[in-house]
């Protein structure tokens, strides 16, 4: 290839445009052709030219000039691009192509995209809790039960991982019940733990001391008294 060939093809250059716009434009109401029109109006942009006529920009696609106009104004209609005008010096105006609106647009878009994959995931969650529950219990949830699981995650705000390791702490103390429950996450939120490797750390501290005193209670205890396992009902 000859190198006027090779420097031509370099000074195309390239356009940055994020890959969260390819993602999300059908959820923007935007189609292929306006998308492919918005991608060489950047193009044209960083290259210099801010305001690329219709004729411009449908010499580069296989759409007409007529066609081009009409996608311009339905995006200037659905507020994706603007046309503003710049002052320079000895109070000469032009016209450039503003994607400023198009941008926030992508990113309203892209946070809500998000809020509901977290939604969804929080949604299966509560359901595999209810599930885990169940299968502990052996048994299905009461409709008191159920109204307290939700109590746990809507009124006092747990995560259903914290609850979940409530249970688990509940399962290995022996006391099986949605009393229990509560008061192991009554005691876990006053002391200010929110993850579930805190809540396992705690625990462990717990029973540690637990076995401590137990160590030194067996000196001192008659063969007919036990010592219980920790009972958070009693803090």
């Amino acid at each position: 290839m000859p190198k006027t060939t090779m420097l031509r093809w370099l000074q195309e250059g390239n356009i940055t445009i994020p890959g969260v716009l390819l993602t999300q434009y059908k959820e923007m109401n935007l189609n292929e052709q306006e998308l492919i029109l918005i991608l060489h109006m950047i193009s044209f942009i960083e290259k210099g030219n801010e305001f690329p006529t219709p004729a411009d920009l449908s010499a580069r696609m296989t759409i007409s000039v007529s066609e081009c106009t009409d996608y311009l104004r339905k995006l200037i209609q659905k507020g994706f691009i603007e046309i503003k005008e710049e002052n320079i010096e000895a109070g000469i105006r032009y016209e450039k192509y503003c994607l400023d609106s198009l941008w926030e647009k992508l990113i309203d878009h892209f946070l809500l995209s998000k809020k509901k994959e977290e939604a969804a995931k929080n949604r299966q969650h509560e359901t595999d809790l209810y599930s885990i529950f169940e299968n502990e219990f052996g048994r299905p949830l009461s409709p008191f039960e159920c109204e307290t699981l939700a109590l746990w995650m809507d009124d006092d705000h747990h995560d259903p991982q914290i609850i979940k390791a409530a249970l688990r702490e509940a399962v290995m103390s022996g006391k099986l019940n949605f009393r229990y429950i509560d008061r192991i996450l009554f005691e876990w939120k006053k002391n200010g733990i929110k993850t579930v490797e805190q809540a396992l750390n705690h625990g462990k501290k717990f029973r540690q001391n637990q076995a401590q005193r137990n160590r030194t209670n067996e000196q001192t205890e008659t063969p007919s008294q036990k010592i219980p396992f920790y009972n958070w009902l009693e803090q």
